[in-house]
């Protein structure tokens, strides 16, 4: 064999015998140069023109995702396969954004019935058509496969209303820690979670998939001191009497325009 294809064909192995990167080392370089936070990092947007300009990079890092067949995904450990699939999620839905940027306000610019973009078959992933709605419900929502209600502060669906885009990639490593944080960031945004006119008012998430978060008095009681200033209400929240409602949700884009 000639020295040329030798040294191609020792690539092309190594690169097979290294496997997938799960240090998301190409997709944590995007967000890290152009997720702008806000709020004192409790919310964020995002740069789409700028991504838009490391399409190339971008690209790249999306072939990657759909490159991973079910049979190595199975073989990873259950941290690692929700790193993947959250940031999955997320960079799809950049992606999904992108194919009409600059001319989309939100993410139903696309449509609701027809051309639906969480329930658009737009990509590949695990060797088969894959939808934004089967990574999120059908897959890392599915009872019994992960059971991690703290997966939807890590997801985003590209609207102002959502928990922020982290700006950078979720790793199995530092996965706990990650989604703490996340949920830390949005339960005290007061923007999207507050006590108010005596009643808790919290994001439409915690009603849309209230099944995740049940029993809900409960759940929020350990988060009390994130959802209210006051001690009188953190009180009440702990102590589950607090009347809870749901804001309205904004789907405006994220954009750092």
């Amino acid at each position: 064999m000639k020295p040329l294809l030798i040294g191609l064909a020792f690539l092309a192995f190594n690169a097979s015998a290294q496997g997938f990167d799960h240090s998301h080392k190409a997709w944590d370089a995007l967000l890290k140069k152009h997720v702008v936070l806000i709020e004192g990092g409790k919310a964020s947007q995002l740069r789409y023109a700028e991504m838009a300009r490391d399409r190339a990079a971008f690209k790249g890092y999306l072939d990657l995702l759909s490159g991973v067949k079910e049979q190595e995904f199975n073989s990873w450990s259950k941290p690692r396969r929700m790193a993947f699939l959250i940031n999955a999620y997320n960079a799809f839905t950049v992606a999904k954004i992108l194919t009409r940027y600059p001319d989309i306000r939100s993410i139903w610019d696309f449509g609701k019935l027809f051309g639906n973009p969480f329930k658009d078959e737009f990509f590949t992933l695990l060797g088969r058509k894959f939808s934004l709605d089967a990574i999120e419900h059908e897959t890392l929502r599915r009872k019994g496969a992960y059971d991690e209600p703290r997966v939807h502060y890590a997801l985003n669906c590209a609207a102002i209303g959502c928990p922020m885009l982290r700006e950078e990639a979720y790793v199995a490593e530092q996965l706990e820690r990650q989604l703490e944080e996340q949920a830390a960031r949005f339960l005290s945004d007061r923007s999207r979670n507050r006590f108010a006119g005596g009643r808790l008012d919290v994001s439409k998430i915690f009603d849309w998939y209230g099944e995740d978060f049940e029993p809900r008095a409960r759940y929020f009681a350990s988060y009390a001191k994130l959802l209210a200033d006051d001690p009188a209400q953190q009180k009440l929240i702990a102590q589950g009497k607090a009347p809870i409602a749901h804001l309205e949700y904004d789907w405006s884009i994220n954009d750092a325009r």
